[in-house]
């Protein structure tokens, strides 16, 4: 059972974390272009791909360039009751990640595959786990204690944030996850 834990970058040009989970196994790479990232997901035919990017916009928003007063999704007022930290899907370069990831999604789901949105940053803290921004090698030995293996001190930050998105899809096939928000378009964390 393959699951693929995506990092995505706003632009193409960024590197985008890639992670295969396999069990508890995981292999990474980084990618850039959409489609290098489909050609790699249309070969391993995962079971679902979680993605680390807004994959949906607010109710009442027709465009992430629209001008309105609607910043806020309903799994974003969620993650903000629970006091965890994120950035708004209109905030400046996330509204280029917001394009992208839904972009993606669309083309995924039309060629059969089932995606998620996760929220690595916001999985790290629920598994209480260090996110990134207090180094890569708590992040890793939090990841190690949740049983992942393969991990390397080469990985960059982009790898690590996909192998949590990995694992957050894990725990949603094996109905160990909730979703914040609206069923289609939330947010999947762990319980």
């Amino acid at each position: 059972m393959l699951i693929v834990g995506l990092d995505l970058a706003g632009v193409e040009s960024r590197p985008s974390g890639f992670c295969i989970l396999d069990g508890f196994k995981i292999e990474t790479c980084l990618s850039y272009t959409d489609k290098e990232i489909i050609q790699k997901i249309e070969e391993l035919k995962p079971r679902i791909i979680a993605i680390d990017a807004p994959l949906s916009l607010p109710p009442g928003r027709k465009s992430i360039e629209e001008r309105n007063d609607v910043h806020f999704r309903g799994c974003d007022r969620e993650l903000l009751k629970r006091g965890i930290k994120f950035f708004p899907i209109t905030l400046g370069p996330m509204r280029k990640l917001t394009e992208r990831g839904i972009k993606l999604k669309k083309i995924l789901k039309n060629k059969g595959f089932k995606v998620i949105e996760s929220y690595p940053g916001g999985a790290q803290d629920v598994l209480k786990i260090p996110r990134k921004q207090r180094g890569l090698d708590g992040l890793k030995k939090g990841l190690e204690k949740l049983g992942i293996k393969g991990l390397t001190s080469r990985m960059t930050d982009h790898e690590l944030d996909a192998v949590t998105c990995a694992f957050v899809g894990k725990l949603f096939l094996e109905g160990k996850s909730e979703i914040l928000g609206v069923i289609e378009d939330g947010i999947v964390m762990p319980k």
